[in-house]
């Protein structure tokens, strides 16, 4: 009786792999799918880092101004992270690294460089 369920455990581990790999034995690559190619992350992923809390003299928060900046990137309406970013405060905030314009500036060139790969993964017509 084990070895049957050590054989039946054998044959399972064993068949699991090659399911993953599907019947011809093939890995799937992003290349296999041209939609799941290099996507573009949301606004607000960029931001992560900003703070979520509102800071004296500034409309919104920090990461509310970061993803309207990201949003102008991404559209096309400035290339300039610094100048997507004019409008975050360039004071520190306790607790914080950087200020809220340096990690707004930062997630922005971030964003650039992916839009720029993005761009550059999409098959010219």
């Amino acid at each position: 009786m084990t070895y049957a369920a050590t054989s039946a455990a054998i044959l399972a581990l064993t068949a699991v792999p090659a399911f993953a790999q599907g019947q011809s034995g093939h890995t799937p690559t992003m290349d296999d799918n041209p939609g799941s190619a290099h996507k573009l992350a949301a606004p607000g992923q960029y931001c992560k880092a900003e703070s979520k809390k509102h800071v004296n003299d500034q409309k919104g928060t920090p990461f509310s101004v970061c993803v309207t900046a990201q949003a102008k990137l991404r559209e096309g309406t400035t290339d300039s992270p610094r100048s997507a970013c004019k409008a975050e405060s360039k004071k520190h905030v306790k607790g914080q690294r950087g200020t809220p314009f340096s990690v707004c500036v930062k997630a922005g060139a971030k964003l650039l460089r992916d839009k720029k790969a993005h761009d550059e993964a999409a098959p010219q017509s």
